[in-house]
């Protein structure tokens, strides 16, 4: 065949890849074909008799057999090009029985082939001679969208697809479509529903069965809830049967429906084409039927075996506990059939006892009966019985009738059948107790159901529980709890034919399950491997049946059903679980590397045992193969009739037919997966399953690979006719395999085998192989010594007592260990995976993320030497002894050692050192490949830079496990109680001073001092010579903060060092110059290895390369404090300096206080955080502000635990300057609050108290917490008083004054108490004269005189005024500690004195020191805006000679900016100014009265800002002086303009009215303006009143009414209306249309702040009124102030300012006095006027 094409692998010429081996058996003499195509091969797959191949350029070509090919008669003799898919890229090919399958790169699908069974999915034909396209469209979206697809497997009468959501689809015919359909075939690709919701990672299909290799569900995944009933016959999925003896909680749940169809029977009513319901459940098995089915006898040697017919009949299955006589009987074939079998809340169908029957009677059951052995025998291969119905399903009838005695019978008799039943021909398994894994849902969140049954039967099960185990010996109890094999039940399998795998059935069910412990089961958990078998759940010995599980450990929240002293007895000797694989793989590589943690399922016929699941029964659906799930398995095969699973430990597992020996071994049943008998060290990487063989491709001794055969031996040619059939015991070497070449591939299919092989090109091949397979033998090194070692050390109950303190450092051991096992395993398995597919070196997850390698042998390096150096294999000597025995044969053969004097704890050192050997592996290999490339490419830069760095490792771990080895030495030497004090896992020994190489200065006569350097910390030890314990005490000094000088020797003669701790510096004399060299620099290299977060990992070397001279004297480190007073017993953790805090850091005392912030020369300062529990409150005080040498000082806010909050100015602990209290938010006390000066801890100078309770302010002096001197109160009833104050006391001369003006002016002896000689005055001018006495408001005793004022004297004689503000603070006296501070911040000790260049440094280091602030605590983080503001503010004017109108603005814009940031010093000074302003003045204290003193104080922080400014600009002039204009445009101007009757411009006139305003009033205009108002409340109304009554009028009447001559009335004015036009005539009732325009510019008065401001908007209302006028005259005109006031009047009536007596007023008292008498003036007093005429305006 294709002989054209051939010819002997031995004449390939170099240079050649992807090359096509073909070959027939395993005969010595075989030489295999080569097939010549253009391009190299990517994939090959083989179906029956055919085969398909991809080649480079995505081509795909055919060869055998091709029936469908209209054209072709006989097979072609050269391969077929099928020129169908010559427009598509094909990336994947695949062949069934006689059909083929490709994938193109878009992932579409195309099949050709035979269609008879409608495996092509390609409706209404029987065959498809060309690759036809075939849609796979998901129905769950709309419109239905097209699925891409990964993947395909082809079987005889099926396909698969594999989507890139990792879903399967399945068409064509039989039960391996696992489709929840009735009718076949299925034309359409449907979904497997029953995978849905799951990870599938690839899929392979056999004759009649289908397999998929899933990965395990995560967490997340694992908490689905389970199902509560069966969800097609509704019956309970659990049950709970109370026993004398025990508890039984059930899941033996059978649902009678859960048979199979018969693929060539009627399904009347039942419609193929329509979706099954979706079916989602957990990934387990079915209950084993126990063997009930007949199995398939096997093929004599002595003929050929034939493969089994495609009868339609299949063996129907058996309930659990049931004799074959009691099957209930098939159906007629005429009836409607029940529909697939119900998962259980474990996904699965499980059979159960009938009523009445009792458990395998050997008795009862002589031989199955004929309706059962004719299912059996048909198949098996045989034809149906005459007296067999041709449906093995029971009918409808049979069914209800089942399951009402299903649910009369109660689960205890069930029990005691089951168990009087033991010696029953079927056996029954006692599973593995049940635990949580992947795939599988732990029973802490099993069904509602469960959880309400636990509850229910947990009074009665504690007893029981309890007692029972008491009554079991702790070893029984363990050997449970850890089974290391499984235990089978008694029972054999019956009906099987003689000569068969049925002889001898009990005796080998028995004794497989005695050797293998892996029978499938749905319930038993048989994962033993991994750190699960450490975890699993106590179950009853001996009270456990097949599908019943004894309740005491469901969960861990059932543990207090158990006893007591058992739960201590059981927990006493052993270690914590320590998982041996990583659950979940390794985080890092989850994305990068392929998942170990995989199970396999398998679906369709199982009547050769292909399904794996330990009978033959068929499976309808997916169901997972327990014995798999913990194998790591990586790659699935199917077979025609067996299957093959590749693990990622190089081990091959075959189950099914096992007629020509295509399973590697000849032990039997071959029912569950079973391991295919190999060579120790035989390595497989690769499988392909043919017909009746199976091809392994495996490591060979070389890096070439080798290839073994297992099956049939082919017989072609007449020459081999009269040979017996000869077949293989176990897989065979075939002998061609090294002439092939590197074989990346094999594949099987039929009677052929297929291998593609490459040419080693520039040696690149071979290197990659020897990467591939050396990593494949470290994965199998590491997985025997977890699986022989330490497995069998975790099992030890004794670990736990025997290592004592080692016990967690070897768990860390083994969990790393573990850990750099599963990660080999991946990287083995993604090696393994590129060397079949890309073969680049790109994309390599060891050059690309070397990072997860590397921190992984670190971090187990570190492990490793931490348990050596606390002797850690010394203390596992014992437990050794005691798995192992006296000859430790394995230690010896793992640890490759043929010394047989090596101690076991060598060995172990050896064997956990053995992975860190294979870094040098690593770094040879990547400079192998890198060899293959020109040095100037990118690939071989890549790989030497990665063989760099492993190789750098490696050396690196060499010099750590030195050191290891040396301080364990040192320990041994060292024994004693300072040595047991001293060692810990992380110490590594650098050098030490026995030799007396090194002393202490100034030691005493008989005093011995000892010094040893560690990696962490330099020991001092010191003792007393007579004495027997040399070394009585000792003390550590972390090297983190530890400072260490030379002392010159010119000085002292003396080789000396000095040594700085946070509490202690003592110097140290070396012996020799050479000897302080040594130290000095051992402990420099220590300290800076100790201080870098590299050093920490790597460790110390006493001899590192690389190093630093000197570490650096400013560092980060922690210490705690043990001597110093203030620190005794705190942990401070920050920056240092020559062994000072020094720098950001916390400090945490160990009566909880905290402080955080920064520190100067071991002393708080700076900005800090300080928290003082307060444990009589249960609260804290906190404080966060400056701090200087150690105390409170400058700025800061304490909030005390009282709920008191002062923030201000502190000094010395104490509060001291400007700062405000708030009290009584949480006390007692009234709540108040304070603001003012503070002088060490008391109110003292001016300040203002808001008493909140009492309705008070008070706004003057304090002395000593109390008021004293001159002040002012105010309260919220009206009241007014200004006097003075003695002992907090209203006390003297004052002033009191009520909200209707009654005043009283005289002597005060108690707060509003009068007492002396006063004057009191009505509001209508009647007083009193004389002596007072009595409370205000209370009553009072009047002696003296009563005035009425004469009738005829005038007002001024009639009014005896009091004039307010004499008896109160001065504005200059107010407020001094704010401006203070800001002078101090400026470093000046007094206002005015100090250096002009000082303060500007001083505004530098503020910014900045705020700044850092700030970028430190992000809390108080700043604004973009105060960000770029702060950034502006960098840029300080600069001014050279007289100040000119540019200095001058450029010194306005930056005043704007530093007031506009708190943390500049005007800035802050304004914050406070408006502070205290809006505290004095808002509330209680808006009071009419205080309106003077407002204004005044207003122009006081005028004045003194200022003074700070001309400070800072020294050049500016006075207030009131002029600053020079330029020489030439400006004056020519002047004499322009001078005619003209001009004031001089704001600008020109320097005024702090003119320059500050702007920046202060806008903050302090609401509380002013509010006082304004009030004060001017009556003038106000009055001129309101008549606003309103004359706007009412038109306007061309108002303008009548007003005087305004008729030239000057408008005649038109612009419409807003575009209907009407744009202009309007003025009609008598007109309103609101004359000098619109002014109107509208004068009512922009009330949004402005300054007078300025609001003069310019007076003024541009007389522009306005001009500009109108002079529209209308046509003609210039100069205004008289008759002919202006009336028009202005009018417009000020109709722009109704509802406050413009305040606002009057306001420009009054703060108009700048350079304009008073200019145009601004008198446009000014206009409007004044103005505001008048309308208050007294009469309309008649």
């Amino acid at each position: 065949m294709m002989e054209s094409q051939r010819k002997s692998s031995g004449e390939d010429s170099p240079g050649e890849r992807g090359l096509l081996h073909l070959w027939k058996g395993y005969s010595c003499s075989l030489t295999p074909d080569r097939v010549l195509l253009p391009r190299p091969v990517l994939q090959v797959a083989l179906g029956t008799s055919h085969g398909v191949m991809l080649v480079e350029g995505g081509q795909v070509y055919s060869f055998g057999a091709l029936p469908w090919k209209q054209t072709q008669v006989s097979e072609p003799l050269e391969p077929v090009l099928e020129s169908t898919l010559s427009g598509q890229r094909v990336v994947s090919v695949a062949a069934g029985g006689r059909h083929s399958g490709a994938v193109t790169e878009d992932g579409g699908v195309h099949m050709w082939g035979e269609n008879a069974a409608g495996q092509c999915g390609v409706p209404g034909v029987s065959v498809v001679p060309n690759p036809t396209p075939v849609g796979v469209l998901d129905p769950d979206t709309c419109p239905p969208h097209s699925v891409r697809i990964l993947e395909l497997a082809c079987g005889e009468q099926h396909s698969l697809a594999l989507s890139a959501q990792h879903e399967v689809w399945a068409w064509g015919s039989g039960s391996q479509l696992g489709l929840l359909t009735t009718a076949f075939p299925v034309w359409k690709p449907q979904r497997v529903e029953h995978l849905a919701g799951r990870h599938v990672l690839q899929v392979a299909c056999g004759a009649t069965h289908s397999l998929a290799l899933v990965r395990c569900l995560g967490p997340l995944d694992l908490r689905r809830p389970f199902p509560d009933k069966c969800g097609q016959c509704h019956q309970q999925l659990y049950t709970m049967t109370d026993k004398e003896d025990h508890v039984i909680i059930s899941d033996s749940h059978y649902c009678p429906l859960g048979v199979e169809l018969g693929e060539g029977e009627a399904r009347p009513g039942l419609g193929g084409g329509s979706k099954a319901p979706r079916l989602r459940s957990s990934p387990s098995e079915p209950l084993l039927s126990s063997l009930s089915s007949v199995s398939a006898p096997p093929a004599s040697p002595a003929g050929p075996p034939e493969p089994s017919s495609k009868d339609p009949g299949l063996t129907q299955p058996q309930p659990c506990g049931t004799d074959p006589e009691h099957v209930l009987p098939p159906p007629h074939p005429t009836e409607p059939q029940p529909p697939p079998p119900c998962p259980t809340a474990s996904g699965h169908s499980h059979p159960q006892a009938p009523q009445g029957r009792e458990t395998g009677n050997p008795q009862r059951d002589p031989q199955p009966s004929s309706a059962h052995v004719d299912g059996s025998q048909a198949a098996g291969g045989g034809g149906g019985g005459a007296g067999a119905k041709s449906s093995p399903y029971p009918d409808e009838q049979e069914v209800k009738d089942y399951l009402k005695r299903l649910s009369d019978q109660t689960l205890a008799e069930q029990t005691a059948k089951t168990l009087a039943g033991a010696t029953a021909l079927q056996p029954v398994l006692e599973p593995d107790p049940p635990e949580p894994e992947a795939g599988s849902q732990p029973p802490s969140t099993a069904s509602s159901t469960l959880n309400s049954l636990v509850v229910s039967c947990a009074s009665a099960v504690g007893e029981r529980v309890a007692s029972t185990y008491e009554a079991l010996s702790l070893k029984k109890m363990m050997n449970y709890y850890y089974p290391s094999v499984g235990v089978g039940g008694p029972g054999g399998a019956p009906g099987v034919a003689p000569g068969g795998p049925g002889e001898g059935g009990l005796d080998r069910v028995l004794l497989e399950e005695t050797m293998q412990g892996k029978k499938s089961s749905s319930l038993g958990d048989i994962r033993e491997e991994e750190a699960e078998g450490l975890r699993r759940r106590l179950s009853l010995p001996g009270l456990l049946s097949q599908g019943r599980y004894a309740v005491h450990l469901l969960s861990s929240s059932y543990t207090s059903l158990l006893s007591p002293r058992l739960l201590r007895k059981s927990s006493r000797p052993r270690l914590q679980a320590t998982p041996l694989t990583p659950v979940g793989g390794v985080p890092e590589a989850r994305e990068l590397l392929p998942s170990l943690h995989t199970e396999v399922w398998s679906w369709g016929r199982g009547d050769q045992g292909q399904l794996g699941h330990g009978d033959t029964l068929p499976r309808l659906q997916p169901v997972c193969i327990k014995s798999l799930s913990s194998k790591e398995v990586v790659r699935v095969v199917a077979g025609a009739h067996h299957s093959v699973a590749l693990t990622a430990q190089s081990q091959v597992f075959t189950w099914g037919s096992n007629s020509s020996g295509q399973l590697g071994h000849m032990e039997s049943p071959s029912t569950i997966p079973r391991l295919a008998k190999l060579s120790e060290g035989i390595r497989v990487w690769d499988v392909g399953a043919g017909e009746q063989h199976t091809v392994l491709l495996a490591d060979g001794d070389c890096c070439q690979p080798i290839l073994y055969y297992s099956g049939l031996q082919v017989r072609e040619g007449p020459a081999l006719q009269d040979l017996p059939w000869a077949y293989t015991q176990q897989p065979v070497l075939l002998p061609f395999c090294m002439n092939l070449g590197y074989v990346s591939g094999v594949c099987a299919g039929g009677q052929t085998c297929v291998a593609l092989a490459d040419r080693n090109v520039t040696g690149f091949i071979a290197s990659f192989h020897e990467l591939a397979a050396a990593e494949r033998k470290l994965y199998c090194k590491l997985s025997s010594i977890k699986g022989q070692i330490l497995r069998p050390l975790l099992d030890l109950e004794s670990l736990g007592s025997a290592l004592g303190p080692c016990a967690g450092l070897f768990q860390m051991v083994v969990a790393r260990f573990s850990h750099l096992c599963h990660l080999s395993g991946q990287h083995s398995a993604a090696l393994t995976s590129r060397l079949q597919r890309g073969r680049q070196v790109r994309g390599l997850v060891l050059l690309d993320n070397s990072s997860i390698f590397l921190d992984s042998y670190r971090e187990y390096c570190c492990s490793v030497g931490n348990l050596q150096v606390m002797g850690g294999f010394q203390t596992l000597a014992k437990p050794c002894l005691d798995v192992f025995g006296k000859s430790p044969e394995v230690l010896q053969r793992l640890a490759e050692s043929s010394d047989d004097s090596t101690s076991p704890s060598d060995l172990l050192t050896a064997l956990f050192h053995l992975p860190l050997l294979h870094l040098q592996q690593y770094a040879r290999l990547l400079l192998k490949l890198a060899g293959c490339f020109e040095a100037t490419s990118e690939d071989h830069q890549q790989l030497q830079e990665g063989c760099s760095r492993f190789e750098a490792l490696a050396l690196h771990l060499k010099r750590k496990r030195k050191e290891a080895e040396y301080t364990c030495h040192f320990w041994k030497s060292f024994p004693g109680k300072m040595t047991d004090s001293l060692r810990k896992p992380h110490r590594r020994l650098i050098c030490e001073s026995s030799n007396k190489a090194l002393t202490l200065q100034n030691a005493g006569r008989f005093s011995v001092n000892w010094f040893i350097l560690f990696n962490d910390a330099l020991v001092h030890a010191q003792g007393v010579v007579p004495y027997k314990s040399l070394f009585s005490t000792h003390h550590v000094f972390p090297l983190a903060t530890l400072w260490v000088e030379p002392i010159p020797e010119e000085n002292t003669g003396q080789y000396g060092l000095k040594v700085i701790s946070p509490e202690e510096t003592f110097v140290l004399l070396a012996c020799s110059s050479m000897e302080k060299t040594k130290w000095l620099r051992s402990i420099n290299q220590a300290v800076d290895l100790a201080l870098s977060v590299s050093g920490q990992e790597a460790g110390a070397s006493a001899s590192g390369a690389g190093q630093r001279a000197e570490p650096p004297i400013s560092r980060t480190a922690s210490y705690t404090f043990y001597k110093d007073s203030r620190l005794k017993e705190a942990t401070y953790e920050g920056r240092w300096l020559a062994g000072k805090p020094n720098g950001r850091g916390v400090v945490r005392w160990s009566d909880g206080r905290i402080y955080t912030g920064t520190f100067k020369n071991g002393l708080e300062d700076g900005y800090g955080d300080y928290v003082v529990p307060n444990k009589a409150l249960n609260k804290s005080d906190h404080y966060q502000g400056h701090w200087k040498e150690g105390k409170m000082h400058g700025q800061g806010l304490y909030r005390y635990a009282t709920g008191e909050v002062y923030e201000g100015s502190f000094q010395d602990n104490m509060r001291h300057g400007h700062g405000m209290l708030r009290s009584g938010t949480l006390n007692s006390c009234c709540p108040s609050v304070f603001i003012g000066h503070w002088l060490q801890d008391r109110k003292c100078g001016y300040g203002v108290l808001d008493d909140i309770t009492r309705g008070e302010k008070y706004m003057g002096m304090w002395h000593d917490d109390q008021r004293q001197g001159t002040g002012v109160i105010v309260t919220q009833f009206g009241l007014y008083y200004e006097g003075a104050f003695c002992n907090n006391k209203m006390m003297g001369t004052g002033v009191l004054l009520s909200e209707d003006d009654t005043t009283y002016e005289g002597e005060f002896s108690e707060d509003w108490t009068l007492n002396g000689k006063g004057v009191l005055t009505m509001p209508n001018g009647d007083l009193f004269e004389g002596s007072f006495s009595g409370e205000w408001g209370s009553g009072l005793k009047v002696t003296g005189s009563y005035f009425k004022p004469n009738l005829y004297d005038t007002d001024k004689d009639k009014t005896h005024s009091v004039k307010l503000g004499r008896l109160v603070v001065c504005a200059e006296d107010k407020w001094r500690a704010v401006f203070e501070e800001c002078w101090s911040q400026l470093g000046c000790e007094a206002p005015g004195q100090g250096e002009h260049s000082q303060a500007w440094d001083h505004i530098a280091v503020a910014l900045t020191s705020s700044r850092r602030q700030h970028r430190d605590s992000p809390e108080l983080g700043l604004s973009r805006t105060q960000s770029k503001t702060l950034e502006s503010l960098e840029f300080i004017p600069q001014q050279t000679g007289p100040v000119t109108m540019e200095t001058y603005d450029s010194i306005r814009h930056y005043l704007i900016k530093a007031c506009d940031t708190p943390l500049h010093p005007l800035g802050r000074l304004l914050e406070a100014l408006v502070a205290v302003y809006r505290m004095t003045y808002v509330g209680v204290g808006a009071n009419r009265r205080l309106l003077p003193q407002a204004v005044s104080e207003v122009m006081s922080y005028l004045a003194r800002i200022f003074q700070l400014v001309r400070f800072l600009f020294p050049d500016l002039p006075e207030e009131g002086g002029l600053i020079p204009e330029p020489s030439s445009l400006d004056t020519k101007e002047s004499s322009s303009t001078s005619n003209q009757l001009e004031s001089p411009k704001p600008g020109r006139v320097v005024s702090s009215s003119a320059l500050l305003l702007p920046v202060l009033l806008p903050r302090l205009y609401p509380p002013l303006f509010t006082l304004y108002a009030l004060e001017k409340e009556r003038e106000d109304d009055a001129y309101w009143d008549c606003v309103i009554r004359l706007n009412k009028q038109p306007d061309l009447a108002l303008l009548a009414f007003l005087g305004v001559q008729q030239k000057f009335w408008p005649v038109s004015f612009s419409s807003s209306d575009p209907v009407l036009g744009d202009k309007q005539q003025v009609l008598s009732t007109t309103k609101d249309s004359c000098f619109a325009s002014a109107v509208e510019t004068l009512q922009q008065i009330s949004t402005t702040f300054t007078p300025s401001d609001k003069l310019q908007v007076i003024q541009m209302t007389f522009e306005d009124i001009t500009q109108e006028v002079l529209s209308l005259l046509k003609e210039d005109f100069l205004w008289s102030m008759d002919d202006l006031f009336p028009v202005f009047l009018y417009v000020v009536l109709r722009a109704r300012i509802r406050n413009l007596g305040s606002e009057v007023s306001l420009i009054e008292d703060l108009m700048d006095p350079c304009v008073q008498h200019g145009e601004h003036g008198i446009m000014f007093t206009t409007l004044k006027a103005c505001y008048y005429q309308i208050q007294h305006e009469k309309i008649s």
